[in-house]
């Protein structure tokens, strides 16, 4: 049987396989060579003290005893070409993972997705970016992939309790993913690789038997008797099915204004906002990792902060380490802020959203608009972030900008129009604008002294090389869509599975594709009664 041991290693070390096990054989006091294998189980930065330790948990086998590598492979799928079909509405990590265990379960996913495929988003990535072009359906959130696909690929959740992240990571690696992600406290993908995991993944829904079609947006839902009977897309085309699961991600604004047209019951949700803090790299490995140069074997350094400001939290979001800002607008006359990294994470910049939670009592201005007020309250600071940046005016807007407003973190806190901003990450360009314009003023005041707080706690970020770019206002859906906790379906309508990030349950890759798993289950529970 194997040992478990929990140690701490130099960062050189955690990264040497024979070095580990040359520190494994003095702890155990035998000869390296008894040292059959270290199978290092889960690896973590401890950089408390001012020597960075790794801490290491790892089963090690002493020469003789059985071991063998075992690969992961993928769960052996039926193929579903004349099984009961199932509708899954976007292809992002919900839809997706909804549509292989719909699969593994013997039922046929038709997988709709308003966006391009993976490999053609980028097209209208490079038009947003360079100039200044916004797909309303193929851009940085909507797409084969999701939101996640182009802005990072981050595997960290703090949803334990909702499901099994194993399951998730091997399946991951299954389709390609390094199996590092199994390992790392913080896994990560990567923007440059999960494509081709994504494609991968299609692929193998299409090989089974699914379907998937691509620029096919839902339109309306054909409901008879209060239970769902299909969908019809933008071409008038029906699609026809009892079971819909509804994964339309965080910004599907326009499904959003469908259900409430339709008086199909939907829920205002609070979220958070505020701006994306960008940092020399290198700073924040400084105020990290206590030291002018990492080296080779640390990773370029997160952060991870929040403070209690005025009874809100203000918290650092979606950070990304040696990561770029990209534009995440979904609709002309808006800007909308996020951050992604490449899998090596070898920009000399670092990001993050710092963000501040609202309240349902924040959207008191836009009561009018009922379940959709928060919509419209994030809606409202985008296009105002998009007017002063230089937005034109309505009846100009094919003189389109993504430029966003921008300014110096301390000269923010003290209300202080920034005279220069330096190129940063963002590739379509910044505006110097004194933030406070963009937000309401309890939230500046929130921010302002927020970010004081923060320089406190890390001594060296409260710097005016750091530009805050403004908004981030994505950070999860401004609406539930209630359902019912044990059947998962919605409260009102038979049939109809809410699901993933847009309805409005879960946060990120890893809770969004349990929660498309844990839908294909529930609709699969209900047909074999």
């Amino acid at each position: 049987m194997p040992r478990e041991l929990l140690i701490q290693v130099t960062p050189e070390t955690a990264h040497n396989e024979l070095l580990l096990q040359e520190h494994v054989a003095k702890l155990f006091q035998v000869a390296v060579s008894e040292i059959q294998k270290v199978v290092v189980l889960k690896r973590s930065i401890d950089a408390r003290q001012k020597a960075i330790k790794f801490n290491i948990k790892a089963n090690v086998f002493l020469k003789g005893e059985p071991y063998s590598e075992s690969a992961i492979e993928l769960p052996d799928y039926p193929n579903v070409s004349n099984a009961q079909e199932v509708i899954v509405v976007g292809a992002g990590p919900a839809g997706l993972f909804a549509a292989l265990q719909l699969i593994e379960l013997g039922l046929k996913p038709i997988v709709i997705e308003r966006g391009k495929d993976v490999r053609g988003r980028r097209r209208d990535l490079k038009a947003i970016n360079r100039d200044h072009i916004v797909n309303e359906d193929s851009n940085y959130c909507f797409g084969e992939g999701g939101a996640g696909t182009y802005s990072d690929g981050k595997l960290y959740t703090r949803s334990k309790k909702r499901g099994d992240v194993d399951r998730i990571l091997r399946l991951l690696v299954a389709f390609g993913a390094t199996p590092d992600i199994l390992v790392e406290a913080h896994p990560h993908i990567g923007t440059n690789k999960l494509p081709q995991i994504i494609q991968d993944i299609r692929e193998k829904i299409i090989e089974c038997g699914g379907q998937v079609l691509f620029e096919t947006r839902v339109s309306d839902f054909l409901i008879k008797s209060n239970e769902i009977q299909g969908v019809v897309t933008q071409n008038g085309d029906t699609i026809s099915a009892n079971k819909v699961i509804l994964a339309t991600g965080h910004s599907a604004r326009d499904i959003f204004e469908l259900l409430d047209r339709k008086k199909i019951l939907i829920e205002a949700k609070p979220f958070a906002l505020g701006v994306r803090a960008e940092h020399p790299q290198a700073l924040i490995d400084k105020i990290q990792y206590s030291c002018d140069f990492r080296g080779a074997y640390l990773p370029p350094a997160p952060y991870s902060i929040v403070k209690q400001v005025n009874g809100r939290g203000m918290y650092s979001f979606c950070m990304c380490p040696g990561g770029v800002i990209a534009p995440c607008a979904t609709s002309p006359g808006e800007v909308v802020t996020n951050g992604w990294s490449p899998s090596k994470r070898d920009q000399a910049t670092a990001n993050s959203g710092i963000v501040v939670e609202l309240k349902l009592e924040d959207f008191k201005p836009f009561a009018r608009f009922g379940a959709l007020a928060g919509m419209e309250f994030q809606k409202a600071i985008e296009q105002k972030a998009w007017h002063l940046a230089g937005g034109s005016s309505a009846s100009e807007l094919a003189k389109q900008t993504q430029k966003v407003p921008a300014q110096r973190m301390v000269d923010f806190t003290q209300n202080k129009v920034s005279s220069s901003i330096p190129k940063t990450s963002y590739v379509p360009g910044t505006t110097s604008v004194e933030l406070g314009q963009v937000f309401p003023g309890f939230l500046t005041q929130i921010m302002r002294e927020g970010f004081v707080q923060f320089g406190k706690s890390m001594r060296g970020y409260m710097t005016n090389e750091a530009i805050l770019h403004a908004p981030e206002s994505r950070t999860s859906s401004p609406v539930r869509i209630p359902r019912d906790h044990e059947t998962l379906e919605h409260l009102q309508i038979k049939g109809l599975y809410p699901c993933g990030e847009g309805a409005g349950f879960a946060g990120g890759i890893i809770s969004a594709a349990i929660d498309g798993e844990k839908c294909a289950l529930k609709i699969a529970e209900s047909l074999s009664k």
